[in-house]
C-alpha cells in the first residue's frame, strides 16, 4: 500500500481526498474530505514527530537517537509547527553548561536560594 499523498506531485499545491473504497465489502464513498493538519506534513516531518512522542516531547532525549545537535532538533520542530500553521513562539536560547554550572555553584555556595536557582536555570 502506498502512504497517503498530500501534495501535488507536479505543482505541490495540497491534494484533496475524494475517495474512500471499502475492501471488505467494496463500499465506495465519493466527496471532499478534510486530511487534516497532520497530513500537511512531509514524510520525514512525520518519522521526525514519531521520535519527539516516543521520547515524550524531549528533545534531549532526541539528540543521540537522530544524532543531531538540540539546535538542530528545535529548527526542525519550529519547521513543523509553522507548516501545522501555527506561530513559533520566542525562541529562549538553551543555558551553556558553564552557565548552569556556574548556577549550580551559587546554590552550593549559599550565594543564592534553591528557588532563585529555579528560576535562572528554567530561563525566567
Amino acid at each position: 500500500m502506498n502512504p497517503l499523498l498530500t501534495t501535488c506531485p507536479v505543482c505541490g499545491d495540497r491534494l484533496s481526498v475524494t475517495r474512500f473504497h471499502c475492501r471488505g465489502c467494496d463500499t465506495t464513498i465519493d466527496g471532499y474530505f478534510e486530511i487534516g493538519r497532520l497530513g500537511r506534513l512531509s514524510a520525514e516531518q512525520l518519522a521526525f514527530i514519531e521520535t519527539f512522542i516516543r521520547c515524550e516531547g524531549k528533545l534531549s532525549r532526541m539528540e543521540p537517537e537522530l544524532g543531531m545537535s538540540y539546535p538542530t532538533l528545535r529548527a526542525r520542530l519550529s519547521e513543523i509547527i509553522r507548516t501545522l500553521g501555527f506561530s513559533v513562539g520566542p525562541e529562549s536560547p538553551r543555558m551553556s553548561d558553564d552557565e548552569r554550572h556556574r548556577v549550580l555553584d551559587d546554590l552550593a555556595s549559599g550565594a543564592i536560594t534553591p528557588e532563585e536557582a529555579m528560576l535562572q536555570l528554567e530561563g525566567e
